[in-house]
């Protein structure tokens, strides 16, 4: 009997120990089963991540192809608008030059018409002289009071009707030089279109030496310099922009001279001098339609060795 209790007490002692041991055995299943899925779980987000950076690194390539088309799309639009601004400006300097072409002209109509209302006035015959009875009953003309004018001879008057004879009229001539000074600056500026600039320079040389006060006399200037420049003679073209900034300091043409006078330095290899050049059209001149310009080639000169 005691036998029995002790078997039955030992079966159930057993059974007893034998459940926590299968719980544990569960619960450590169940955590290794949470741990793969953790690991499964970062390998994806790792994949993911992976991912992410490649699509970022081609965004970021798209980008930076999209910055340098839109910063080259910029620079082209800058320079087109640059150009149309050099264009419009040649455009209404060539407006300006009409205009004061046409308003001289007006005025020379207006001084030809009055020249013309008083020719007939001019061209008018004398007065016939007062005929009286002369020998052998023809009329003859009467003498001539002294001081008067010239008198017709009596070798002329004997016997026959005598015809008086009309005095030719003086016409006016024009004023002291021939040329006024719209006309002289226009026949040098003509010479100067046609590409003809040895005519021009001496052109406007002479309309400088003529008329040294006039307003245009520091236009003038200017074109002599352009056209020593258009003939490549780029040296005598620097002394007529100078003689521009000199002679006329206060003048609109100062800031062109200036740029000008750059970039004829910059062909004879005066870098340095040109450097100047430019940067004193941007200094003094920073609102001036060249200072984009000046900018520019200041901008390409800059990037060169210094001599």
């Amino acid at each position: 009997m005691t036998r029995i209790v002790i078997g039955a007490l030992t079966g159930v002692l057993l059974v007893g120990l034998a459940q926590p041991a299968h719980a544990a055995n569960r619960e450590h299943q169940q955590l290794m089963a949470d741990i793969r899925m953790l690991q499964e779980q970062s390998q994806q987000l790792q994949l993911v991540l992976v991912s992410l950076a490649d699509t970022l690194k081609t965004l970021n390539a798209k980008l930076d192809d999209q910055s340098s088309t839109s910063r080259k799309q910029f620079a082209d639009q800058k320079l087109l608008i640059d150009n149309v601004s050099s264009d419009l400006r040649v455009v209404r300097e060539r407006l300006d030059e009409n205009n004061t072409k046409v308003g001289t002209i007006g005025q020379e109509l207006s001084s030809l018409r009055d020249a013309v209302n008083t020719l007939p006035s001019q061209l008018a015959p004398p007065a016939a002289p007062a005929m009286v009875p002369g020998p052998g009953g023809t009329m003859v003309p009467a003498p001539t009071p002294p001081g008067g004018t010239t008198g017709v001879p009596a070798s002329q008057t004997s016997g026959t009707t005598t015809t008086p004879v009309q005095n030719t009229p003086t016409v006016p001539s024009g004023p002291a030089g021939g040329l006024s000074p719209q006309r002289m600056f226009d026949t040098a500026q003509a010479d100067y279109a046609a590409g003809q600039w040895p005519l021009a320079i001496s052109g406007f040389e002479q309309f400088i030496r003529s008329f040294p006060t006039n307003d245009k006399a520091d236009d003038a200037q200017f074109y002599i310099g352009e056209s020593y420049q258009l003939d490549g003679k780029f040296k005598e073209a620097v002394g007529a922009y100078e003689k521009v900034i000199s002679d006329h300091p206060n003048g609109d043409r100062v800031p062109q001279a200036l740029y000008k006078r750059g970039v004829a330095l910059s062909l004879l290899g005066e870098n340095d001098r040109a450097r100047e050049s430019f940067q004193q059209v941007l200094r003094n001149y920073p609102q001036s339609e060249v200072a984009v310009l000046a900018k520019q080639v200041l901008d390409g000169l800059n990037r060169r060795p210094r001599e």
